[in-house]
């Protein structure tokens, strides 16, 4: 969820990649490339190629984009780090922020498509069913990132507080698998859970290791 503080003004020489990520075309090209799964749904419902549950379909597919955009917002450091491309914080707050909005999509679809906005029956729900109750931890973790992934949030937390604040990602990232886990449960189906579990497993991993790294380094 979190925006970079500040890049670096110039890219080591790594070719045509750097170069882009510090053109002014990046952000809107990245911003309409992250809305366009929603313009993908808004069609699909207008057109009526949802399948034959297009509540289901529009529910589950705002949950998996919600899971795509963490694991590409978890990716932005490892990614940044072993490639050089320093630019690429540039990019990081946008996709924090379009984690959140398909968060919310997807809740909204679920309180509106199955639970026609009772809230009486959505608290019930929330309630009932774990795996909706820990979906909804998973998005209220992402409440505060959201509301503070600018810089005069930065400045006002200062940075060590807000560093610790935005550490909190790692907690939606493991409540967002388990609420699919969990989820997915009921069918039996576990191939994509797999998929996610190794993505963010490596992701959160390599943070691990890296911290690790630096407590051993600090202690010698």
């Amino acid at each position: 969820m979190a925006p970079a503080a500040g890049a670096p003004a110039h890219e080591p020489r790594a070719g045509g990649m750097a170069r882009w990520l510090v053109s002014p075309l990046a952000k809107p090209l990245l911003f309409l490339a992250a809305l366009s799964p929603l313009a993908g749904l808004v069609w699909g419902a207008v057109a009526d190629t949802l399948g034959a549950n297009p509540a289901e379909a529009l529910i589950r597919s705002t949950g998996d984009w919600t899971l795509r955009f963490l694991c590409l917002t978890l990716a932005i450091t490892p990614l940044r780090q072993a490639t050089g491309w320093h630019s690429l914080l540039r990019l990081r707050r946008m996709l924090g922020l379009f984690t959140f909005f398909y968060g919310v999509l997807h809740f909204l679809c679920f309180a509106w498509l199955d639970m026609g906005f009772d809230v009486t029956a959505i608290v019930r729900d929330i309630g009932k069913r774990p795996f909706i109750l820990v979906g909804s931890a998973a998005l209220l973790t992402m409440l505060p990132l959201a509301a503070t992934s600018f810089n005069r949030a930065i400045r006002a937390l200062g940075a060590r507080r807000w560093q610790a604040l935005h550490r909190a990602v790692y907690a939606t990232a493991l409540l967002a698998l388990l609420h699919f886990f969990w989820m997915r449960s009921g069918k039996n189906d576990f191939a994509e859970v797999a998929v996610y579990a190794a993505v963010l497993g490596a992701l959160l991993g390599w943070r691990l290791w890296r911290w690790r790294s630096r407590r051993l380094v600090s202690a010698t």
